[in-house]
């Protein structure tokens, strides 16, 4: 059923977005509207509150947002207050958001590998990526973790491309213990 209303929802501000020719507008503007709920506990326990009628909610939300957000972003939020969905923002958010890099061609990558990765190393990284998926361009997540090793894990989507030396030593295990001296 989430799954379902970040669909939804997710789907209309993003089709009317790219109507109106305001889609990095709109993007700009969920971004400012998710920080300020990462940052306003208070908020978020305001707007989830079971006592607080939809027409003090909605009142609420105009009054932080109005003038700071367009039109579309602003009767958005109101729209998902009175539908009672402001518990899966998050997910419409980032249902949208998943919308836009298809539409952009921007491609999400995840990087793992041993040590930090220099600029240069970096910048090699996402020339050689950009050659060879299609994408017009790339979001580049970086994690280390020692025990790798050395090499890199890759992640596109759901392509893996892993060449870290912890797993050529495991694949060189198991290859060795399937071997029988006679």
């Amino acid at each position: 059923m989430a799954k379902l209303v970040s669909k939804t929802y997710g789907e209309a501000i993003f089709d009317l977005a790219v109507e109106e020719n305001v889609l990095g507008q709109v993007q700009e503007e969920i971004q400012f509207v998710k920080d300020v709920l990462n940052e306003n506990a208070e908020l978020v326990s305001f707007l989830n509150h079971p006592k607080i009628t939809k027409e003090e909610k909605v009142r609420v939300v105009e009054n932080i947002f109005k003038g700071k957000l367009g039109d579309i972003t602003v009767g958005f939020l109101v729209t998902v207050v009175n539908k009672e969905r402001y518990g899966q923002l998050i997910e419409i958010f980032e249902y949208f958001e998943d919308k836009v890099r298809q539409f952009k061609n921007i491609g999400v990558v995840s990087v793992t590998s041993a040590i930090e990765l220099t600029e240069e190393q970096k910048s090699k990284l996402t020339d050689r990526l950009l050659k060879i998926t299609g994408f017009a361009e790339l979001e580049f997540v970086y994690f280390v973790e020692p025990e790798i090793i050395g090499g890199m894990i890759i992640r596109i989507g759901d392509r893996i491309v892993d060449s870290s030396i912890r797993t050529k030593i495991d694949v060189m295990a198991k290859d060795m213990s399937k071997v029988q001296l006679s």
